[in-house]
């Protein structure tokens, strides 16, 4: 794994002992669950790094400042978490806060909940569940998603979860003006709106990324999100 100092270079934040200890701990806690769910094929350390631990929380920093975020007591669900990108990693990151790690596939929840035992994260829990069954509406501060399907579908999987004044953030690779369209088109659908396109490049590879930042501006109608499968096979804002 990567020193401080590249930490701080790359991303500009500082991780204590305690903080880089966890990680070292995320990474050996993933190359062993790796071997059973095939969690990932980034398992050389530097791409690990990058791809899964930098890409992480690089797109926290599309909310604000590390002063600004590490000061708050966020709420936070990553849904569709799988290997636990990138909420483990926020988790580490923002001590203060309180993380719900959502996956529908029972093993892998399992595997997370592992792995918050040996990362010993206490501020972070694991939940099985399909998010379209989810109860707990509008109890969330902030909602994480990173490559779970199309960015309508992420959008009427997190706006319903989302308090008033809520965020998301959507990890994207390359993105176009199109999926910008149907996306606003989707969030106002759903009481929101796209606050922010963050567009970045990764410190190694030069990677394209992009998180989108959606903020909640009115109560979800009730009637989302819809029955599991709805939002992929009929997604919001699309032109038929």
């Amino acid at each position: 794994m990567l020193q401080a100092t590249d930490w701080v270079a790359s991303l500009g934040w500082q991780p204590n002992p305690s903080q880089l200890e966890q990680l070292e701990r995320l990474y050996e806690v993933v190359i062993l669950g790796n071997t059973l769910l095939n969690l990932t094929r980034l398992t050389e350390p530097s791409e690990f790094w990058e791809k899964h631990l930098w890409d992480s929380l690089r797109g926290l920093l599309s909310l604000g400042s590390w002063d600004e975020l590490t000061e708050q007591s966020l709420t936070a669900i990553d849904i569709g978490s799988g290997p636990g990108f990138p909420g483990l990693p926020a988790a580490i990151a923002l001590p203060n806060g309180s993380f719900a790690l959502l996956d529908s596939t029972k093993r892998k929840v399992d595997y997370l909940q592992q792995a918050i035992d040996r990362v010993e994260l206490s501020n972070t829990a694991a939940i099985a569940s399909r998010v379209e069954l989810l109860s707990q509406r509008e109890q969330y501060d902030l909602a994480i998603l990173r490559a779970i399907g199309p960015a309508e579908v992420c959008a009427e999987y997190c706006f319903p979860l989302l308090k008033q004044g809520g965020r998301a953030i959507l990890y994207r690779g390359r993105w176009t003006l199109e999926e910008e369209s149907t996306l606003a088109t989707a969030a106002e659908i759903l009481g929101g709106e796209i606050a922010t396109v963050d567009a970045f490049a990764t410190p190694t590879s030069q990677s394209v990324r992009h998180c989108i930042v959606l903020q909640k501006t009115a109560e979800t109608p009730a009637k989302f999100p819809r029955a599991p499968g709805f939002a992929a096979r009929q997604p919001l804002g699309c032109k038929r």
